[in-house]
């Protein structure tokens, strides 16, 4: 056996961007906690540095290499490029089988010792993940094993990604009234506004927005729908009756829609933890409303067959069980058949029941919380692969 440190000193994170933000979400945060965290070397490979840059304005889109907040960031411009064996990471991670270029891979099996290397899959509530965690593949051709490495939510899987200190974070910003209004005075938001019910929203566009803004405007409960811009837009344009750029905002009703600038994600959490109903998308800002621990709405991303359906029930299963009004609404958000469309009707429930639904998010977040962060998890399990091959 090779004899070599079991605790990996660098990691090479390879990340196309296929639903805009939600995998460079993950991968950045990923990138970054592991360099603050464990002093690892990180080097992050993009194909879209264009859309990285809405998230994290330090970004240069025009760069090939460039350090970010400690981490090395290169654009990923293609399959043929040449790679060394000391090009090689101890770690290297493909993100959603993205398939790394051909010549990296070819560096790996050279490399002496060869790297662990981790398919890092997508998040879902589903059974059959605990069965699949950790799971071996190994290359058809080259001298190489790669394993499947799973987020989730029990202890069979790899857990959820979160920042040490984040809970306290979120702490400290909630408990202090003047810096959460003046965080919200800075996206615009007017003090009569902070009084009303705050719903941040976040959805992909074939989300029920038109109808849910007609149920609001009639509803007894006043709401103000903060909306990044760019999302929801032409239902959004529609109520504004003008153009939905940052800034703008309208009064119609019980309802006033106010458009937000594009915040980086520092202050995206900010803004889950101000308000007091979050609809989020996909898988990073889902993951961000849980540790946010406030009541949250999830539109996951849609798949072929309604396939993405069967794991939006397996993870209300999960964490909506006993809250009706939460799973129904989720439902119909979602364009499930037989969920129902009477928006007011599911509002009024879910509305009256937040005081129910908010325990239950900041009960979740504790349960999360203890099975360890995705990232601990997945080093951990990577210096256990390096000291079994010693």
């Amino acid at each position: 056996m090779i004899s070599r440190p079991a605790t990996p000193t660098s990691l090479a994170i390879f990340c196309k961007v296929v639903d805009n933000y939600g995998d460079i979400g993950i991968c950045w945060r990923l990138s970054r906690q592991l360099r603050r965290e464990h002093a690892i070397d990180v080097t992050l490979w993009v194909d879209n540095l264009d859309s990285f840059r809405r998230l994290c304005p330090a970004v240069d889109p025009g760069a090939l290499v460039q350090l970010v907040e400690g981490v090395t960031v290169r654009h990923w411009c293609g399959q043929g490029d040449v790679f060394a064996p000391t090009d090689v990471a101890d770690i290297v991670i493909e993100f959603f089988a993205c398939d790394i270029p051909p010549g990296y891979i070819d560096a790996m099996a050279s490399r002496t010792p060869r790297p662990v290397w981790l398919n890092l899959e997508g998040l879902t509530a589903e059974e059959w993940v605990e069965g699949c965690h950790t799971l071996p593949s190994m290359h058809p051709r080259l001298p190489l094993t790669k394993h499947f490495f799973f987020p989730g939510f029990t202890a069979r899987t790899g857990g959820l990604l979160g920042e040490a200190g984040l809970d306290a974070q979120r702490r400290q910003f909630q408990s202090d009234a003047a810096a959460k209004a003046a965080f919200l005075a800075s996206l615009g938001v007017t003090a009569s506004e902070m009084a009303l019910t705050k719903v941040s929203l976040f959805c992909y566009p074939d989300a029920p927005v038109a109808a849910l803004f007609q149920a609001w405007q009639a509803s007894g409960r006043a709401v103000v729908c903060l909306v990044p811009d760019g999302v929801a837009k032409q239902a959004v344009s529609a109520f504004l009756g003008a153009d939905a750029a940052a800034g703008a905002a309208a009064t119609r009703g019980a309802l006033t829609v106010r458009v937000l600038p594009f915040v980086a994600q520092p202050d995206y959490d900010k803004l889950l933890w101000a308000c007091d109903v979050n609809f989020v998308r996909g898988e990073d800002s889902f993951v961000r409303a849980q540790w946010a621990g406030k009541p949250f709405v999830w539109h996951i991303y849609p798949q072929d067959e309604n396939l993405h359906h069967v794991k939006l029930r397996a993870f209300l299963q999960r964490y909506a069980a006993t809250l009706d009004s939460l799973a129904q609404f989720s439902l119909a958000w979602n364009g499930v058949a037989g969920a129902g469309g009477d928006w007011a009707a599911l509002w009024q429930a879910l509305a009256s029941d937040l005081p129910r639904i908010g325990q239950r998010a900041d009960d979740w977040r504790g349960e999360m919380a203890a099975l360890g962060g995705l990232s601990s998890n997945m080093l951990n399990f990577a210096s256990a692969l390096r000291s079994s091959a010693q």
